[in-house]
């Protein structure tokens, strides 16, 4: 039960960080801190304002997991006591890179996310062998999918970001197809998500979401590129596509399940 309480307390201090973040609590907004440079305009990999909005889904998804670990079904998960301290660190270091940003350390920035990135990494790779039960697959999936998706995508503005702090491209012609070239590798790591996990598109639609953000803030803001922001919008509607196929694949297959074994 230690365990479990301690899982909650994480997820629910990161929450109350995330409102600290966005400037609810007197803290700078993600925006505005570290200079501005992790802004929707600051580089040409970095997503539309309109993109943050999935973080109160995201939070919003992490609290129900927290309160339903205090129930007696996660107690008995095999599954759950192996990803439950992997959880609880996800929500650490997830208030940890708020705290960073608002610092102004947008190197340190970097290395945070990053190790954020490896944790919900690991969390998805314990998801792929199955839930011990339907509110657990659902809750898990829906919880940490889009988790996973998004920091993919914020991890990648975040380091272009801090490239573009120290100067790096700037006034450079291979920007704009550099960038270009990684929203596709992104939407490709994205339809690796699906094809891995035999099916599973909630991260997969989290980057799509991000990635088709990032078109959206090259064509209309601060910082416009056509062939970046078409890069994005065609990548994010082949993830999409990809994902849907592969859901109905995936559910056709469990279909045909349960009609052998009847």
């Amino acid at each position: 039960m230690t365990a479990r309480i301690s899982c909650a307390v994480a997820v629910l201090l990161a929450t109350l960080g995330a409102f600290y973040g966005s400037g609810a609590l007197g803290g700078t907004p993600i925006a505005d801190a570290a200079g501005g440079r992790l802004g929707a305009d600051s580089t040409l990999l970095a997503p539309g304002t309109g993109a943050f909005s999935i973080w109160s889904f995201i939070y919003t998804a992490l609290l129900v997991y927290a309160l339903w670990q205090l129930t007696a079904t996660p107690g008995e998960s095999q599954s759950q006591r192996t990803m439950r301290p992997w959880a609880a660190a996800s929500a650490v270091i997830n208030a940890l890179w708020i705290g960073v940003v608002q610092l102004g350390w947008l190197g340190l920035s970097v290395v945070v996310i990053l190790l954020l990135l490896a944790v919900l990494v690991r969390i998805f790779l314990l998801m792929i062998p199955g839930a011990e039960s339907a509110p657990e697959r659902w809750i898990t999936a829906l919880a940490f999918g889009p988790y996973l998706g998004w920091v993919s995508v914020a991890a990648v503005a975040n380091i272009a970001a801090w490239l573009s702090s120290l100067g790096v491209g700037e006034g450079a012609t291979w920007v704009t197809p550099l960038a270009a070239v990684l929203v596709v590798v992104a939407a490709l790591i994205a339809a690796g998500t699906v094809h891995f996990s035999g099916g599973r598109i909630a991260a997969a639609l989290a980057m799509a979401w991000g990635i088709a953000w990032i078109g959206v803030g090259r064509s209309d803001g601060g910082l416009e590129s056509v062939p970046v922001s078409i890069t994005a919008f065609c990548a994010a509607a082949l993830v999409i596509l990809y994902a849907l196929v592969a859901a109905a694949t995936r559910r056709m297959k469990f279909n045909r399940t349960l009609e052998n074994a009847a």
